[in-house]
C-alpha cells in the first residue's frame, strides 16, 4: 500500500480504503473484473479519462499490493497483460456493494456496467 492513511484505531474499513480508495483504483479493478485478462492499451481505451502515466502508476501500485497480476511476454513487440489476482478477486463483493450503493444515490452511468467475466 503506497499511501498510509491515518488509522489510529487500526480500523479495517480505513485499511481497505488505503488499498482501493482513490479516484482510479476502483475503476481499474472493475474494468479488470469485467474484461478478464487485458492488455495495457485495451485497458487504457476502456478508461479514456485516465492518462497512460497515471494508469501505469496505479497498475504498479495494485500489483505491489498483490491485487492484480502482471503477465509479461518476451515477444517483439513486448506484450503485457493484467488480471485480478486471487486477493483482488476477494474484493468482488466489496466492489459490487459499492456499485449498488452508488447506483442508489444517482442514476446509473451507462459507461459503468456490472458484468463480471472473472469468477
Amino acid at each position: 500500500m503506497r499511501k498510509a492513511l491515518q488509522n489510529p484505531e487500526n480500523c479495517a474499513v480505513v485499511r481497505t480504503v488505503g488499498y482501493i480508495g482513490n479516484k482510479w483504483k476502483p475503476i481499474i479493478l472493475i474494468r479488470l473484473l469485467t474484461s478478464g485478462k487485458i492488455r495495457f492499451g485495451q485497458l487504457a481505451s476502456k478508461i479514456p479519462d485516465i492518462s497512460r502515466k497515471i494508469l501505469s502508476q496505479q497498475l504498479k501500485e495494485l500489483e505491489e499490493d498483490k491485487l492484480i497480476i502482471r503477465h509479461s511476454f518476451m515477444e517483439k513487440p513486448p506484450r503485457v497483460e493484467y488480471e485480478l489476482s486471487s486477493l483482488g478477486k476477494t474484493l468482488i463483493p466489496v466492489l459490487k456493494a459499492m456499485f449498488d450503493w452508488g447506483n442508489q444515490l444517482e442514476e446509473p452511468d451507462k459507461r459503468c456496467i456490472w458484468e463480471p467475466v472473472v469468477d
